[in-house]
């Protein structure tokens, strides 16, 4: 059997230009997923507002990330891509592409179409299902595929916030820092806006179904639930007592996105009299802007300006070779 494992990222500008990351806000964020605005308001905003005044601040911030061989999440996605094709073997086509900018997901389809697999396994790299991110890949490949007269056998993995060897890999980059050191840990997940967590629930709200707590049969599906499910197995196979971390959201653009948000945490742990504080942010499964600028740069200037001293960003799976056992396993696994 020929099996393609399509790999699907976020994406990246094409380069740090303000040309070219103006483009690639416009395609993110005129995606109604991610905005979920009625149709003309999220024009009107997205591109007459928010990508006018956001592209040449954010062209700056990405001359800061990007490295000589690219935008990271590009350079670690091929490399995971190259690396999970070695360990898979010839009886498999690995495939990587971007929801957003390139390698485009129709075009990377268009090349798996002409391969003709017998089966397409479609792997997002959101181990937290959520509609801006898993749910815009899967539906961006669902539309592409659903004009193919031969549509072969098709395998989503939608999530996997508690597949055990995920989590043992992520225990794994956490084992390069003894917690014990730092006054909190804190595990920072990209934010959504809490009207986009309610809308998984058929009935009541996030915050009727105790998500902070447990993963049930109802809120399986809650961004908020699963990354408090992964912050509990990741701290219990680190020993880290509850009093000791924070669960927390980074990135927001509004109060009503996700609590407690990460800056104001970094902020009251410092005037709290914290002097170290050790971050994991297991939402990002290769670093990129949120991490590396974010949590790293902007996190630690705002954390010394209220008094603390060092902040530890506990790097992003990557390449890792416990990264690369996790998606062996969800690929050949059943």
């Amino acid at each position: 059997m020929k099996t393609t494992v399509l790999l699907i990222n976020l994406g990246t500008p094409d380069s740090p230009s303000v040309s070219d990351v103006r483009s690639y806000l416009a395609q993110f964020l005129n995606d109604p997923r991610v905005v979920d605005l009625p149709w003309l308001a999220r024009k009107i905003l997205v591109n007459f507002i928010i990508v006018p005044f956001r592209a040449p601040k954010s062209a700056r911030i990405y001359q800061k990330l990007w490295t000589k061989n690219g935008s990271p999440i590009i350079v670690h996605g091929q490399r995971v891509q190259e690396l999970l094709q070695a360990r898979l073997g010839d009886g498999y086509t690995v495939e990587l592409a971007m929801r957003y900018k390139n390698p485009a997901i129709r075009d990377v389809l268009q090349r798996i179409k002409m391969a003709n697999p017998d089966r397409i396994i479609v792997l997002p790299l959101f181990p937290h299902y959520a509609s801006a991110s898993t749910g815009s890949a899967l539906q961006e490949v669902l539309e592409a595929v659903k004009d193919w007269w031969v549509i072969p056998q098709l395998k989503i993995i939608s999530q996997y916030w508690d597949d055990p060897l995920f989590i043992k890999a992520l225990i794994e980059r956490g084992k390069q820092y003894d917690w014990r050191e730092y006054d909190h840990v804190l595990f920072s997940y990209h934010g959504l806006p809490e009207r986009q967590v309610d809308k998984v629930y058929q009935r009541g709200l996030c915050q009727d179904h105790h998500c902070e707590q447990e993963v049930t049969d109802s809120n399986k599906y809650c961004y908020k639930a699963a990354c408090y499910g992964t912050t509990r197995l990741l701290a219990q196979g680190l020993g880290i007592p509850e009093e000791k971390y924070t669960v927390c959201f980074q990135s927001r653009l509004d109060k009503n996105w996700l609590k407690p948000f990460s800056d104001r945490v970094v902020a009251e742990q410092a005037m709290a009299g914290a002097k170290k504080l050790l971050v994991f942010s297991p939402a990002f499964v290769a670093d990129c802007l949120e991490t590396t600028i974010e949590i790293s740069h902007e996190y630690q200037l705002l954390f010394e300006q209220h008094g603390g001293e060092k902040i530890q960003l506990v790097e992003s799976l990557n390449d890792h070779p416990a990264w690369i056992d996790t998606l062996e396993g969800l690929v050949v696994g059943d």
